[in-house]
């Protein structure tokens, strides 16, 4: 009866009716995907799990004003940049930094605490030292943004 593209054009959505009985469903066709490998820090390699990435994004905005379709979004946006890669293996660091880079914008609060399990700080200091970086930066981003420019 109807067909359409659903999820990012990543499923085709058919409204299908039985010639039999008359009743209406719903299926969806997704292509087949070659299998997405994470390469872990200790070296192992395991299948790319997006529910496994979605349940850490969610424990870094437990709490914070961002809604699970913004997190889904995210993850949505990384699987997309995952499966154009050439590569069938991406480096579970490489991984983590996409995550962070699109989640900076969304919360900051949610931004360190996934930085914070992502970088493995080891001590108080290094911490530290990354949350002063990140309030650098926001400074250079204010300035950058409140400059003033005046016609020769």
């Amino acid at each position: 009866m109807d067909t359409r593209t659903s999820r990012g054009g990543r499923a085709v959505r058919r409204r299908r009716e039985c010639s039999v009985c008359g009743a209406r469903f719903t299926t969806y066709e997704y292509v087949e995907e070659r299998t997405i490998q994470v390469l872990k820090r200790s070296g192992a390699v395991e299948d790319f799990d997006r529910g496994k990435l979605l349940g850490s994004v969610k424990v870094a905005c437990a709490k914070r004003p961002v809604s699970a379709s913004a997190m889904e979004g995210l993850i949505d946006t990384v699987e997309d940049v995952l499966s154009r890669r050439a590569g069938l293996e991406v480096p579970s660091i490489e991984l983590g930094a996409m995550v962070m880079e699109r989640l900076s914008p969304l919360d900051r609060v949610a931004f360190v605490r996934y930085a914070s399990v992502y970088r493995n700080f080891q001590d108080a200091g290094e911490f530290q030292e990354f949350v002063d970086e990140m309030t650098h930066q926001q400074e250079q981003e204010a300035l950058r943004r409140n400059q003033v420019e005046f016609p020769f």
